[in-house]
């Protein structure tokens, strides 16, 4: 079973290889946005509890997110690997997936963080901010915050996976399909061990 941990700042291109990940790889993209709003959608407990948290403006805990991404796994055990996309954000969560995955016999293949400087960041974000009507990819200096963020906070998510030995970067300033060849040549050298 592949399971990936795809990383890197907003505007950094996960969505976009995401897709061709999933169509070439046969894997189930394992978003926590999608998650919450999935859950709420259907009504479950979880998604009742996490609806009351965000509903009073609360962070839902980790421990929400975990029971909702264990959900997916039960629901898919069929499927051959999952992309993580938007968790873990920190190092608390990556050792939660860890023992989730644990627990049924499975463990995270790898994390590939694409690296593109903050400048190409900000050109991407602005030009999608045209596009999507995102208001968050409008404003500069948003922008600007959401970048910083993302280097504070999910720093120690990437040393926690070298120290697992299952980390990789790939240089996100290529052209789509470049970019696409290289995290597929690390994933190709990660299924062949």
């Amino acid at each position: 079973m592949l399971n990936l941990v795809l990383f890197g700042p907003p505007g950094a291109g996960k969505g976009t290889q995401s897709q061709k990940l999933i169509e070439k790889y046969g894997l189930i993209h394992l978003s926590t946005g999608d998650l919450l709003r999935g859950e709420i959608a259907q009504g479950t407990e979880l998604g009742l509890e996490a609806k009351k948290l965000m509903d009073h403006g609360q962070l839902v805990p980790d421990e929400v997110v975990i029971g909702m991404i264990s959900n997916k796994l039960d629901a898919n055990k069929d499927a051959g690997g999952f992309i993580f996309d938007g968790f873990p954000r920190t190092v608390t969560q990556a050792e939660e997936l860890d023992s989730l995955l644990e627990s049924k016999q499975s463990s995270i293949t790898g994390m590939i963080a694409l690296q593109v400087d903050d400048d190409e960041l900000l050109r991407r974000l602005l030009l999608r901010g045209k596009d999507s009507g995102r208001v968050d990819d409008a404003n500069p200096e948003v922008i600007g915050k959401r970048i910083h963020e993302y280097n504070n906070k999910t720093a120690p998510v990437a040393e926690f996976y070298k120290k697992q030995n299952k980390f990789e970067s790939v240089n996100g300033m290529g052209t789509v399909d470049e970019i696409f060849a290289a995290i597929c040549a690390i994933i190709d050298k990660w299924l062949n061990k």
